[in-house]
């Protein structure tokens, strides 16, 4: 096993989704292009491999700021992006030296996914993969008051597992989730040390 877990060390997992249980930067990288094209602008590989850790408002306010590009109407971006994601479900796959770590504790400890994306995209990620049976909690940013890198989403997912924060494990693959997860007090490992670089594919 890459993470070392000693049982008896910690009382639950709490796993981000996009880049930590699944590769799905290609899938969001397409839908935000696709979204962007009525529009002719558009946001490069290079650009959002950097940034994909971020919650969708911060992400387009980034692109805004750099571009200097009229501010996008948000609700008419997301339905585009949205369904231009879940239309492309074929593209994410699981990140395995991951989720065999939520197949090894599944049932032995309390687990939960906490992501910046929108619930309807993870639920959907999830199902599309079949790790969704494995997570009985699902704490997205519609749920708190901020997103990453605000501790929020992993305080709630502690709260609502009923765990105390020092005692969950994280798993990230963002510097915005792994200031989140010390800023809730809690011990996180750093995907991106097991699984290398990621690389933005459609394929």
């Amino acid at each position: 096993m890459a993470f070392n877990l000693e049982k008896g060390s910690f009382d639950a997992l709490v796993f981000d989704c996009d880049g930590t249980l699944v590769d799905s930067a290609g899938a969001h990288l397409f839908s935000i292009q696709r979204a962007l094209e009525p529009l002719g602008a558009t946001i490069t590989e290079e650009w959002y491999s950097t940034r994909h850790g971020l919650g969708p408002d911060d992400l387009l306010d980034a692109f805004e700021a750099e571009f200097k590009v009229e501010s996008l109407i948000r609700e008419e971006f997301y339905k585009r992006s949205n369904k231009a994601f879940l239309d492309n479900l074929h593209l994410i796959q699981e990140i395995k030296v991951v989720s065999d770590v939520a197949r090894r504790w599944f049932g032995q400890v309390p687990m939960a996914v906490a992501s910046n994306g929108v619930r309807r995209n993870v639920e959907a990620t999830l199902i599309a993969t079949r790790l969704r049976p494995m997570f009985y909690t699902i704490v997205t940013a519609a749920d708190v008051e901020r997103p990453k890198p605000a501790p929020d989403v992993y305080l709630e997912a502690a709260k609502r597992m009923r765990v105390k924060p020092e005692r969950v494990v994280v798993f990230e693959d963002s510097n915005e989730g792994l200031e989140a997860a010390a800023r809730a007090g809690m011990r996180a490992f750093d995907i991106r040390e097991e699984r290398g670089p990621e690389r933005v594919s459609r394929g």
